[in-house]
């Protein structure tokens, strides 16, 4: 599992890749690390929601969270804003 400050800087690197239309080729000597396919027990427990700044998560099952019913009550957040896509999911990006 990556930290909140990792999760960062790869959403800051991938912005500057998008802005600056870099391509793959253009990375010249950086070699991708594959993640290995995660077992059925992994992908139910995957983080599915994450709050934007506290990075906290939530895999979707059981009660919701305090931080998730507060993100969205209190803090004017939206489930969508809050709802992780694939490739959002450091198991499943490179």
């Amino acid at each position: 599992m990556r930290t909140a400050e990792q999760e960062a800087v790869l959403r800051s690197v991938r912005k500057l890749v998008d802005f600056w239309q870099i391509e793959a080729h253009e990375l010249d000597g950086i070699v991708p690390v594959l993640a290995a396919p995660l077992s059925a027990e992994q992908e139910r427990l995957r983080p599915r929601y994450r709050h934007p700044i506290s990075g906290e998560t939530w895999c979707g099952e059981g009660s919701q969270p305090d931080w998730l019913k507060a993100a969205l009550t209190r803090e004017g957040y939206t489930v969508e804003e809050l709802r992780l896509s694939v490739s959002d999911d450091p198991a499943t990006s490179v």
